[in-house]
C-alpha cells in the first residue's frame, strides 16, 4: 500500500477571480440590478418627457449635499479597491485600513442621505416626481446598506485571517459590488440631479 503525503502548503485554495463560481454569480446580480434601475430610469424620463408642468416641480434638487455625498462614494469605491490590492500582495493591514474606511465613508454617505430626505420640501406622497425620486434614491440606498453589511462581514473575517495573497476570491467579489453601487449613484446622480439643469 502507497501512502501519500501532502502539506498544507500545496492543498488547493479555492477558486479566485474570475474562475470563482461566486465571482459569476455576484456578475449575474449586478445585471440584474442593473436591469431594476433601467426600469426606474426609464420611468423617470418618460414621466419627465410627459410631464405638462414643470419637471421636477420647484426645480431641480439643491447640489450641497449631492456633491459632497457623491465624491464620498466614489473615496470608499478607491480605497476598497485599495485594500483588495493590499490583500493581493499578501498585505492584509492594508485591505482591514481600506475596508474600514470605506464602511466609515459608506454611513457618512447614508447620513447625508438622510438629511437629503429631511431637507426636501416634498414628501413621498406628493406627486409623481417625488414617489419617483424617493423610490430610485430609497432603492440604491438600499443597495448600499446592503454593501456595507458585506464589506463588514468581510472585515470581520479579514481581521480572523480568512485571507492571503492566495485566498481572496471572496473580497474581489464583494469589491464588485460596492463598485456597482459607487457606479449607480453616478447615474442617479446624473439622472436627478445633473438632467434636469441641462434642459
Amino acid at each position: 500500500m502507497i501512502e501519500s503525503m501532502v502539506s498544507d502548503n500545496s492543498l488547493p485554495v479555492g477558486s479566485k477571480g474570475h474562475l470563482a463560481s461566486g465571482w459569476w454569480g455576484m456578475i449575474a446580480l449586478v445585471f440584474t440590478e442593473g436591469a431594476l434601475f433601467a426600469y426606474l430610469f426609464f420611468s423617470y424620463f418618460y414621466l419627465a418627457l410627459h410631464s405638462i408642468s414643470q419637471w421636477p416641480p420647484g426645480g431641480a434638487p439643491h447640489l450641497s449635499i449631492a456633491i459632497p455625498g457623491t465624491l464620498i462614494l466614489v473615496a470608499a469605491s478607491v480605497v476598497v479597491w485599495w485594500g483588495e490590492r493590499g490583500i493581493q500582495r499578501g498585505k492584509p493591514r492594508q485591505l482591514i485600513i481600506g475596508l474600514s474606511t470605506a464602511i466609515l465613508l459608506g454611513l457618512t454617505f447614508l447620513g447625508m442621505q438622510g438629511m437629503e430626505w429631511h431637507n426636501e420640501p416634498f414628501k413621498l406622497s406628493s406627486g409623481v416626481y417625488s414617489s419617483l425620486y424617493f423610490t430610485i434614491t430609497g432603492t440604491h440606498i438600499l443597495h448600499v446598506i446592503v454593501g456595507l453589511l458585506m464589506m463588514a462581514v468581510l472585515l470581520l473575517w479579514t481581521t480572523l485571517g480568512y485571507f492571503s495573497a492566495g485566498r481572496h476570491a471572496a473580497i474581489s467579489i464583494g469589491v464588485i459590488y460596492w463598485h456597482f453601487v459607487t457606479v449607480v449613484w453616478l447615474v442617479v446622480f446624473f439622472v436627478i440631479y445633473i438632467a434636469p439643469r441641462l434642459g
